[in-house]
């Protein structure tokens, strides 16, 4: 098997050492690369030549992260209605010549939240992000019971249009786009971190901490470093939290079924996680900063 991870600045990811830990323990010759766009040519490569590339190479799948998440889909042949619900794609099986596109990103939360965050309160939800990952936790939220999700992002066009498609889904009154961040984390039973602040290449925190309240559990999907500014901080406020973990390992663990027809063992996978050791610390934002960069659909860092 010959898959690999398509995105920028991903030198740091866990999943090549899940995928290739589980496939040596299942006797296949698994190899795993890395298609960071940042390391290609001078950084301008588009995505359709790096699937172009993954093609012609023989590539037999490929994960998909950050930004290209939602810009991949009309690259694509086939998407699975999951996908096709969620207008995000994280995984792509290259099969017969065709690109099929899958999410295993809503699924990999689902799993996190259910083991790490069992019991907790779910009346009131403050989503942070409503890109690729954001609409995919999302779905996750609300199949997880959530009664009403507050989606916020720094482009409000595109968290309204994020309501608009989970509404039609799950019912109007359950999702609601918020521009008021402050309000919404007030009352919010719990905060949910969907975008790249907070990873090593983008230190910062996505939201002014003096808003974390005991109370209110906060999540976070951002897993290099797991020890994001935000949780830091929410500890320090005595918040119940959850890092991204879970997610990277159950979404990987899914993305490796697609890829080989073989359920894999979940626990070996996140003992090869946890082996990978310990990622950079990112840079502690300045006393009062706020950094505030959610994906779009074009990868632009707005």
């Amino acid at each position: 098997m010959l898959v690999g991870l398509v995105g920028r600045g991903i030198q740091l990811s866990r999943t090549p050492a899940m995928h290739q830990a589980e496939g040596r323990a299942r006797g296949i010759a698994y190899i795993y690369r890395l298609l960071d766009a940042d390391r290609m040519g001078d950084g301008t490569l588009r995505l359709e030549d790096i699937l172009t590339f993954a093609g012609h190479f023989g590539f037999d799948g490929l994960n998909v992260t950050f930004p290209y998440k939602q810009e991949i889909i009309p690259l694509l042949d086939e998407v699975s209605a999951s996908a096709s619900a969620l207008g995000s794609v994280n995984t792509v099986v290259l099969s017969g010549g065709r690109r099929i596109g899958h999410n295993t990103d809503w699924w990999g939360f689902m799993e996190s939240f259910r083991r790490g965050m069992a019991g907790a309160p779910r009346d009131s939800v403050l989503l942070l992000g409503a890109g690729g990952a954001g609409a995919a936790v999302a779905h996750g939220l609300l199949e997880l019971g959530v009664r009403h999700l507050l989606v916020g992002d720094i482009v409000h066009a595109r968290a309204a249009a994020l309501a608009a498609r989970l509404g039609s889904l799950f019912g109007p009154d359950r999702v609601t786009a918020v521009s008021d961040i402050a309000g919404a984390a007030a009352t919010a039973d719990g905060i949910v971190n969907a975008t790249p602040v907070g990873m090593a290449k983008l230190p910062g925190i996505p939201l002014d901490p003096s808003l974390l309240r005991r109370e209110c559990w906060v999540a976070d999907i951002v897993y290099f470093p797991l020890e994001t500014e935000l949780l830091a901080a929410a500890r320090r406020c005595g918040c119940r939290t959850l890092n991204g973990e879970g997610m990277a390992v159950h979404q990987a663990a899914r993305a490796f079924e697609l890829f080989t027809g073989i359920q894999p063992d979940v626990d070996r996978m996140r003992a090869a996680f946890a082996a990978f050791g310990d990622t950079p610390v990112p840079r502690r934002a300045a006393a009062g900063e706020t950094r505030q960069v959610h994906e779009n659909e074009t990868g632009r860092k707005t």
